[in-house]
């Protein structure tokens, strides 16, 4: 399964990032990403935009997996602190806390793949329970990269 089809929705920004599926259980997502040259900021580690992502990411498919009911996640809030500077793959991992029938709380971080903490991140989304057959919405065949008409 890959990110879209965890969230059941395309997700064309993490396509392009190349954001990864590594794990999925109820309640707990860990994703991961290779920084390239240009996720990089002029520093020459991952741009905070990128980090940033990957952390809402990861709590959104937390979120939504935490109730099968769910058809989605939508972020409505997102506190991301940074620690530290990310470089070569980054992992997050995100838990969802406590999931109602609306709203579910998560947490997670993000680190580099010697396990350094590069950011911690807190999260409320809006759980769905139905979704619109737009064409954005995922079906059976879905691949991604292909064209999805």
């Amino acid at each position: 399964m890959n990110v879209s089809q965890a969230l059941g929705r395309r997700v064309p920004f993490a396509e392009m990032l190349g954001v990864r599926l590594a794990h999925q259980e109820p309640g707990r997502a860990v994703l991961e990403l290779d920084t390239r040259r240009e996720l990089l900021n002029s520093w020459n580690v991952a741009h905070g935009g990128v980090v940033m992502t990957l952390a809402d990411i990861a709590l959104a498919v937390a979120a939504r997996s935490s109730d099968s009911t769910a058809k989605g996640a939508m972020t409505v809030e997102l506190k991301v602190s940074f620690i530290g500077p990310g470089v070569g793959k980054l992992i997050a991992e995100g838990r969802c806390m406590h999931s109602g029938r609306s709203l579910a709380f998560c947490e997670g971080e993000v680190r580099d793949a010697t396990g350094k903490l590069v950011a911690k991140a807190v999260g409320t989304f809006m759980l769905r329970r139905s979704r619109d057959t737009g064409d954005d919405a995922i079906d059976p065949g879905f691949a991604p990269g292909a064209a999805n008409n």
